[in-house]
């Protein structure tokens, strides 16, 4: 009897993993779905910060507009200072993220390696802060996500969906809050005091920047007159 309970435990928890196993695959595999639901120019995905604002009852301000309605030195501005291998790479730069692990490995402080698309991808369908298990599944999910995706989707997907202040999302929210514009009548300085805010929205306020944001824009601003063949895949 004693035998048999114990074999009908071990059935049980093998039973109970497998359970756990397939709903984790399942999980897994909901990005892929999503992704091919986002495809489309007509749906308009949302991040899962603005899902947590409304779960929260804050609610946020987005407005979504597409790409050819939204200023190229804005889109030239977020390339050269989020992502300037955007139009070269498969949704990864590896040069980047072997610098990352060299450092780490070094024992130094590392830099972020996050590419337009890992950001899209984490801003969909995971969660914010450092996380080395986050970083991990962004990776596969970043380099499907390129593969599937146009590179002129990936870029209006990011521009609405990503924080410009705390409740603010998308390109057309955040100018309209901070300068009083519409994403498309966005000025040069404009346009890299916003691309220069997205590392820190909450703290970075491109209406009122310090003196190291100032420096920061102008150097942007320098680069995305600049930007040429960087930026051609959104042409």
């Amino acid at each position: 009897m004693a035998r048999e309970r114990g074999r009908s435990r071990r059935l049980g928890l093998g039973v109970w993993v497998r359970r756990a196993v397939t709903a984790a695959i399942a999980v897994l595999l909901i990005p892929v779905g999503l992704t091919l639901l986002y495809l489309p120019p007509f749906v308009h995905p949302v991040s899962t910060l603005m899902v947590s604002d409304l779960a929260s009852l804050r609610g946020y301000d987005r407005r979504w507009v597409a790409l050819e309605d939204i200023s190229p030195v804005l889109v030239n501005s977020v390339i050269m200072s989020e992502d300037g291998q955007f139009c070269r790479h498969y949704g990864i730069d590896f040069g980047e993220l072997k610098g990352v692990v060299n450092d780490a490995l070094a024992g130094e402080q590392t830099r972020g390696a996050s590419t337009i698309t890992m950001q899209t991808v984490k801003n969909l369908f995971l969660w914010n802060g450092r996380s080395f298990v986050r970083k991990v599944i962004e990776l596969p999910y970043a380099a499907y996500f390129d593969l599937v995706m146009p590179k002129r989707r990936i870029m209006e997907i990011y521009l609405n969906i990503a924080q410009w202040g705390p409740g603010i999302y998308g390109i057309e929210a955040g100018a309209q809050h901070h300068f009083g514009v519409s994403a498309k009548r966005l000025s040069p300085r404009q346009a890299a005091l916003m691309a220069v805010t997205l590392p820190n929205p909450i703290t970075r306020n491109p209406a009122k920047p310090g003196p190291g944001m100032r420096r920061l824009a102008s150097l942007i601003q320098r680069r995305a007159a600049g930007a040429g063949d960087y930026v051609q895949c959104v042409r």
